[in-house]
C-alpha cells in the first residue's frame, strides 16, 4: 500500500499537511506515515540531567504523534504508521524515505506567513530533483474546505 509521509510538529502548517495526507490517503486507498523528530539534545555536563531532558523530549514527541494519529483515525478512518526519530530533521526524513519504498509522497506544510520553513526550503531546493518520491507542499493558510477539495 502506498503511503503519504507527513512530518508532524506543533505548528499549524503541520496539521494542515496531516489533514491533506489523511484525506488524500482515504480517497486513494493509501496510508499515512506520521514522523515526529526529536531534535538532538544539547550537551549537558551532567549525564542524569541530559538523560532526563532527552526522555522528556521523547515523551512530548510521542504524545504529539499519538494525538495526530487519533485525529487521522477519527477524520479519515485510517490507522497511520507512527515513526519517532531522534536527530537532525533533514537526515531523519531522508533516512525514512530511503528505508521505505512504499512512500507515495512527502507531504510538508508551508507556513502561512513569512518564509516557507526550513524543511520546505530544503526539500524544494537543490535536492528536489533527487527525491525518491514526489514532494507535496500544502499552504499553511489553506481553509479546510479548499483543502478537502484538493485532496
Amino acid at each position: 500500500m502506498r503511503s503519504y509521509l507527513v512530518v508532524i510538529d506543533e505548528t499549524q502548517e503541520a496539521r494542515v499537511a496531516l489533514r491533506y495526507a489523511a484525506r488524500r490517503a482515504a480517497r486513494t486507498g493509501g496510508g499515512v506515515d506520521i514522523l515526529a523528530i526529536i531534535p538532538p539534545a544539547e550537551f549537558v555536563q551532567w549525564a542524569g540531567v541530559q538523560a532526563a531532558m532527552e526522555e522528556e523530549a521523547k515523551l512530548r514527541a510521542e504524545a504529539m504523534v499519538l494525538q495526530a494519529a487519533g485525529a487521522i483515525v477519527e477524520e479519515a478512518g485510517i490507522q497511520p504508521s507512527i515513526l519517532v526519530r531522534q536527530g537532525e530533521a533533514v537526515k531523519a526524513i531522508t533516512d525514512v524515505m530511503k528505508e521505505r519504498d512504499n512512500i507515495a509522497a512527502l507531504v510538508l506544510g508551508a507556513a502561512a506567513d513569512g518564509g516557507p520553513g526550513p524543511l520546505v526550503a530544503h526539500f524544494s531546493g537543490a535536492v528536489a530533483g533527487t527525491l525518491p518520491c514526489p514532494l507535496v507542499i500544502v499552504p499553511g493558510g489553506l481553509a479546510e474546505e479548499a483543502l478537502d477539495q484538493l485532496a
